[in-house]
C-alpha cells in the first residue's frame, strides 16, 4: 500500500520510496568518498599570511583578508602531483607576502618569503627544505578575482595578474621537488622541470622581474636552472644523502648518520669548487647553521674537526658560530 506525500497528497509507491532512499544513500556515500579522497590526496599544508606594514591605511584591510584566503585555497585545494598523500604526509610550508608598495591601481609590489620543512624520521624535528625571500614580486589583484594557473599558458591574458599565481606555483614545484629528492635521489626532477617550464612561459612586462638571467644572480631563473641543468647531478646526491641517509638515521644510528651528513657536505664542497657561487648551494645552506651545529656537536673529535673545516668553507657567514661550537 502506498504512503501519502504530505506536500502533494499523492501516494508514494513503496518501490519508489526504496529507490529514492537508495539513490540518496549512494549520493551521500559518493560525497563522503570525494571529500575523503580530497583530504588524502592534497600534498601541502600551507599557511599564507599577507601583511602591509609599510602601506598603512592606504590599503583596504578586506583586500588583504581576501587575498590571504584565496591564496590559501589556491595552494591547499589544488592537486599538484599524481600521488596520494596521507594527512600526516602533507608538506608543511609558509608563504608570507609583505606588500611594500602600490605601483598603480590594483598592482602591488611585495616581498615573498617561502618556507618549507621536512620531518626527520623517528623524531618530532622538522628540517628546513626552503627558507628564501624573493624581493622581486609584483602582481595585480582585485578582491575576489579568480586565481587561475594553467601550466600550458602560464602568462595568461594579463601578465601582472598571472604573475601572482605563476610565482606561487613556481615555488610550490620547488618545494615538491626538494621534498621528493630528499626521499629518493632524483625523484624531484619532474617538479624542477615544471618550475623551469614556468620560467620559460612566465609573464613578461617591463616591471616584472625574477624570471630572466639578467634580473640578478639570485632569482627564480637561476634556482630552477641550477636544479635542472646538465652537470648539476651531484646537487641531487647531496640532498638525498643529507636527508635520507643522514638525518633520517640520527635517532637509530647517530655515528653512521653523521658520517653520511659529512659525506654529503664534502660532495657539496666539490660541487661548489666545480660550480662556484651557484644559487642552489647558497639556497641549500641557508638557515642550516644551527642544525649542523646540533648534528656535529656530540661527534667524535676527528669528525668534528673535519666537519668544521668543510662547514667554514661552505658557509663563511656561519664561520664564527661553527668555530665557537665545534672547535675541540
Amino acid at each position: 500500500m502506498g504512503v501519502a506525500n504530505p506536500h502533494t497528497g499523492k501516494a508514494f509507491d513503496n518501490k519508489n520510496i526504496a529507490r529514492t532512499v537508495l539513490c540518496k544513500s549512494v549520493m551521500v556515500i559518493c560525497l563522503l568518498f570525494t571529500m575523503l579522497s580530497a583530504a588524502y590526496s592534497q600534498e601541502l599544508n600551507a599557511q599564507v599570511t599577507v601583511v602591509a606594514p609599510e602601506l598603512g591605511t592606504t590599503i583596504d584591510a578586506s583586500l588583504i583578508t581576501n587575498l590571504q584566503k584565496q591564496l590559501t585555497d589556491f595552494i591547499n585545494q589544488r592537486k599538484w602531483t599524481t600521488d596520494q598523500f596521507q594527512p600526516e604526509e602533507k608538506i608543511n610550508c609558509n608563504f608570507a607576502i609583505a606588500l611594500t608598495g602600490i605601483a598603480s591601481q590594483d598592482v602591488y609590489e611585495a616581498r615573498l618569503t617561502v618556507q618549507a620543512a621536512r620531518p626527520v624520521y623517528n623524531s618530532v624535528y622538522q628540517s628546513v627544505l626552503v627558507n628564501y625571500q624573493d624581493g622581486q614580486f609584483i602582481f595585480k589583484y582585485r578582491p575576489y578575482q579568480r586565481l587561475e594557473f594553467n601550466p600550458s599558458q602560464v602568462a595568461g591574458t594579463d601578465a601582472l595578474a598571472a604573475n601572482l599565481t605563476a610565482t606561487i606555483a613556481y615555488y610550490i614545484n620547488i618545494i615538491l621537488g626538494l621534498d621528493y629528492d630528499s626521499f629518493e635521489q632524483g625523484k624531484g626532477m619532474p617538479f624542477f622541470k615544471n618550475a623551469q617550464s614556468i620560467v620559460v612561459g612566465a609573464p613578461r612586462a617591463s616591471n616584472i622581474k625574477g624570471w630572466q638571467s639578467f634580473d640578478g644572480q639570485r632569482n627564480r631563473y637561476y634556482l630552477s636552472s641550477n636544479l635542472t641543468a646538465a652537470g648539476m647531478e651531484d646537487m641531487h646526491k647531496v640532498i638525498y644523502k643529507y636527508f635520507r641517509s643522514g638525518l633520517d638515521s640520527m635517532y637509530s644510528h647517530p655515528t653512521q648518520a653523521r658520517a653520511q651528513v659529512l659525506e654529503a657536505l664534502r660532495t657539496l664542497q666539490k660541487f661548489n669548487q666545480a660550480h662556484p657561487n651557484t644559487m642552489i648551494e647558497q639556497f641549500f645552506m641557508e638557515s642550516r647553521t644551527d642544525e649542523l651545529v646540533g648534528i656535529f656537536k656530540q661527534a667524535a673529535p676527528e669528525i668534528k674537526a673535519d666537519a668544521l673545516s668543510v662547514l667554514t668553507q661552505l658557509n663563511p657567514n656561519g664561520a664564527n658560530t661553527f668555530n665557537e661550537e665545534l672547535k675541540n
